[in-house]
């Protein structure tokens, strides 16, 4: 496989206006006051009430008890968890625990700023690590883009309440507002590993905004199939993909965050954004439902400097075919902006495909990479409204304080005009 590579040109435009107020402190306020990026020192209080292995009526948990969450719990017989605001759950990290809402069940937890809904370790503060419990589980009855229309969720789960998919596409499959979950990830075996909050065959009128995902041991958010509007997402330290998308989910998200540092990484290669256009197992309906998303605020960050940014990689890979438009962002201390696999056969299969605009990067080696065989520079054309730093930046260097334990900040320091220049 060749890859083409795209260097850093210099060209002018007057086309192009990137306002500094896209990536100033006032447009990160939603984070204020409900996230947590010191997760292993928090002091959370011991449970006291152990969660049923199988929810098959409507249940109602309150704040006022902290529950343990021990073996896969659940959710099933069209049953509706709702979780009070301010809830804290310990998942325990001794056996496989997850929380699975089978097809045509609901989980409504909605939290708040000034008490959001918490699933963490058992463990005790400063021995939490990635991959202390699985995670959160959603099956919907929305699209997936297999012959079938059908799948089966990952992980050993129960194969009668492992089922997703549909064409109740309008369906709430969920509603979750004010959300953390910490350390999940947990490892199954050699090949499969459980997300931070895997969401299957969504329908259009779920709600899932305000989730903050940390040091997740394999994907923080994933997405199979469905289609949903998501907004204010963080994924902080995962060790595999912070957002990837596959089976032909479509949506619009807004303001999502990746944190990543250059040392967390899985053997195979992590990404900020990860898109597959279809499961190739599962093999693909029509070329109509390829995974699409819209995407508005982005801020994927690697933590890298000049000492460690050789172990970064593309910020996105985009394979299969998946569509993906970017808007209003930052991408920042990774090694290129995107990877396209063999799929994309040509600069048309790219373009068609793909665009980043009005916004700003910071990698430090080829912007584009591409596995078709080419000789022109046509491909430098999805990245021509933007702007970028003149030499690749330390983290430190680019952003306000990017490193503070409790309370990192990713504002650009210094006017654009100073930072970067037009492409």
């Amino acid at each position: 496989m060749k890859l083409t590579f795209l260097p850093l040109v210099f060209l002018f435009t007057p086309l192009f206006v990137l306002s500094q107020n896209n990536f100033s402190d006032n447009q990160m306020k939603w984070m204020k006051n409900w996230t947590n990026f010191d997760p292993n020192h928090e002091e959370y209080p011991q449970a006291e009430e152990r969660l049923p292995n199988v929810i098959d009526s409507d249940i109602y948990i309150s704040n006022d008890v902290t529950y343990l969450m021990s073996g896969n719990v659940y959710v099933t017989n069209g049953a509706i968890l709702t979780i009070e605001a301010g809830t804290i759950i310990r998942c325990d990290s001794e056996t496989s625990t997850s929380l699975v809402i089978t097809k045509g069940s609901k989980l409504f937890a909605k939290g708040s700023k000034v008490a959001p809904i918490v699933f963490t370790s058992d463990k005790k503060p400063k021995s939490r690590k990635p991959g202390d419990w699985g995670g959160i589980i959603i099956a919907g009855s929305g699209k997936v883009n297999s012959f079938s229309g059908l799948g089966s969720i990952e992980g050993n789960y129960l194969p009668h309440h492992s089922m997703y998919g549909g064409q109740n596409y309008d369906e709430e499959t969920t509603v979750m507002s004010y959300v953390r979950i910490e350390y999940a990830g947990q490892k199954i075996n050699q090949s499969n590993e459980l997300n931070g909050l895997s969401l299957y065959a969504l329908g259009k009128n779920s709600i899932i905004d305000n989730i903050m995902i940390s040091y997740s041991a394999d994907d923080s958010f994933e997405c199979y199939g469905g289609s949903a509007h998501l907004k204010n997402l963080i994924s902080y330290k995962t060790k595999d993909d912070d957002f990837d998308f596959t089976q032909g989910f479509k949506g619009d998200l807004h303001n999502i965050i990746a944190i990543r540092h250059p040392y967390i990484s899985d053997t195979s290669g992590s990404y900020a954004i990860e898109i597959d256009g279809y499961n190739k197992k599962e093999g693909l309906s029509n070329p109509e439902s390829l995974s699409s998303i819209k995407i508005t605020n982005a801020s994927l960050i690697s933590l890298s400097d000049k000492t460690n940014y050789i172990h970064t990689t593309s910020a996105i890979s985009s394979k299969s075919l998946g569509q993906i438009e970017i808007r209003d962002s930052r991408i920042s201390g990774f090694a290129n902006v995107v990877r396209f696999d063999k799929s994309y056969q040509s600069f048309s299969d790219i373009s068609s495909a793909f665009s980043l605009e009005n916004s700003v990067f910071n990698v430090h080696s080829n912007t584009v990479l591409a596995a078709y065989e080419s000789d022109n520079d046509d491909i430098g054309q999805i990245l021509k409204y933007n702007m970028y730093t003149k030499r690749f930046k330390d983290v430190q260097d680019l952003f306000k304080d990017p490193l503070h334990i409790k309370n990192p900040k990713f504002t650009i320091k210094d006017s654009l005009d100073n930072q970067t220049v037009m492409q």
